[in-house]
């Protein structure tokens, strides 16, 4: 992988990691179109870990603020929501643990088993614009962890882990204006413990992934940058509840995808 694929790369994760149409995808698509031979999975994990920072760099303050009253060790609202962020990463922390290699082989599986996930994808996108929960309440500790085995199927490239989890949310009947930031807030950890264990078992080196560390950074950077504007333009579209214009997306880019595939 040369130095502007790597850009390129990094540029589509931080764009669509916050837009319901699966990053993860994206970048199986791109870097089959650039023929790119390295470990998908490891520069994966990079870029994700860039977007992760993006999301702490927007939510820097309410993060802060979580920290300050979860670390009281009483009941509060903060403790609370902590409670349901840790809740929520369960069933991906299940996945990481049992499934790892299983979800690594789904990254080899091609474009066309991408482009039908595309597809689930925009059908989950699309219920949400017909299926409207009459009222809408708080994010409950069950909700929680409805929301988080959405996020642990979202692993499979091709389904949007935004996407699953804020259309889960909205589904259940969960209050939209609160789904965005607790869909970003509750994959911070998960990321960042991986890429740290990626990061100590030496799988960022160029000799392990196969790629220079100037390429590395600049994806990394991409990513970050990229994110940045993303996360922002993403709180805004899930608090007016439009999907279905990514549902129509996908829906195009599966087809796209299994066509030529």
């Amino acid at each position: 992988m040369g130095t502007i694929d790597a850009i390129l790369l990094g540029l589509l994760q931080g764009l669509t990691e916050f837009l319901p149409v699966s990053s993860s995808g994206h970048l199986v698509i791109l870097g089959n179109i650039l023929g790119t031979d390295v470990d998908d999975t490891t520069f994966a994990i990079l870029v994700h870990a860039a977007t992760v920072l993006a999301t702490i760099t927007v939510f820097w303050g309410e993060i802060l603020q979580l920290l300050r009253g979860g670390l009281r060790f009483r009941a509060n609202s903060e403790s609370k929501y902590l409670v349901r962020i840790i809740v929520s990463m369960i069933p991906v922390a299940v996945v990481g643990l049992f499934f790892k290699e299983q979800v690594e082989a789904l990254f080899g599986n091609g474009v066309r088993f991408v482009g039908c996930m595309l597809f689930v994808t925009a059908a989950l996108l699309l219920l949400t614009h017909f299926v409207k929960p009459k009222k809408t309440r708080n994010i409950t500790v069950k909700d929680a962890f409805v929301i988080g085995l959405a996020q642990a199927v979202a692993v499979i490239p091709g389904i949007s882990r935004s996407g699953s989890t804020i259309a889960t949310g909205m589904l259940l009947g969960d209050d939209k204006t609160q789904l965005a930031k607790f869909s970003f807030l509750m994959v911070l950890v998960p990321i960042l413990g991986e890429a740290f264990l990626e990061l100590v078992k030496g799988e960022f080196s160029p000799a392990a992934s196969g790629i220079s560390g100037y390429a590395l950074a600049a994806g990394f950077l991409a990513a970050y940058l990229s994110g940045l504007f993303a996360c922002k333009v993403m709180i805004r579209i899930v608090s007016r509840g439009k999907l279905w214009w990514f549902a129509l997306y996908c829906a195009v880019a599966g087809a796209v995808a299994v066509i030529l595939g």
